[in-house]
């Protein structure tokens, strides 16, 4: 163990003039999107357009993202956990949606369109088919850009996105109506599940068919219901 104290100063002096760790600013890319995600209004919407994990890439390739405070409620994300990935928290819905993008769930309502300066882009799910004709010619009116994502197909000319979305919400109905069920305060008292004996994969049509599902791979039974088509 050294005990020398000159020989101590000596190494401390030239620990200072070795290289040290340095922070420096990252030039921002050209072509910087600026996206604003704002909270949603619909009735029972819980969803948000960006997840912190998200948004987090989102800044890293230099681009600039502001979400309006509670945003992540509906879903368990907090405010802290978009600042730490990067994003500017705002407590001013119109100043959110005067970004350049604007990310969102549900179709906008007229108040949302009205807060809209116009010349920008919206992404969300317009539902067009749904939709009033007045919330579309206000769009068109802001000249925005729109992309409703519920329209986006791929090569194959599916509605990837919609069907994702059928296929979370065909999972998540048998647990939410189990849950309904069994509830003790409103439910019936009635416990959703199989019967003893029988395998959980197996599942009547009607009263005298009978289809059993094992270990059917999701793409091997969209190609059998495209071939049967």
């Amino acid at each position: 163990m050294i005990t020398d104290p000159e020989l101590l100063k000596s190494l401390l002096h030239q620990g200072a003039l070795m290289p040290q760790e340095e922070m420096l600013e990252i030039k921002r890319k050209r072509g910087q999107l600026f996206i604003g995600i704002p909270k949603e209004t619909s009735f029972q919407e819980r969803r948000v357009a960006l997840v912190p994990e998200a948004v987090s890439l989102l800044v890293a390739n230099g681009h600039r993202v502001m979400v309006e405070t509670g945003a992540g409620e509906g879903t368990n994300f907090t405010d802290t956990e978009y600042s730490e990935a990067g994003a500017s928290i705002s407590y001013d819905k119109k100043e959110v949606y005067s970004c350049d993008i604007i990310f969102k769930v549900a179709p906008p309502s007229e108040d949302e369109i009205e807060l809209m300066p116009g010349n920008q882009t919206f992404i969300s799910a317009l539902q067009i088919a749904t939709q009033p004709k007045e919330i579309l010619q206000k769009l068109m009116q802001k000249k925005m850009t729109c992309i409703a994502w519920d329209y986006i197909k791929d090569e194959e000319g599916v509605f990837s996105v919609v069907r994702t979305m059928g296929e979370i919400a065909g999972n998540t109905a048998i647990l939410v109506a189990g849950e309904l069920l069994s509830s003790y305060t409103l439910g019936k008292g009635m416990m959703l599940g199989g019967v003893a004996g029988v395998q959980p994969t197996e599942v009547k049509k009607g009263r005298r068919k009978k289809a059993q599902c094992k270990q059917a791979k999701l793409q091997n039974l969209r190609e059998a219901e495209r071939l049967k088509g």
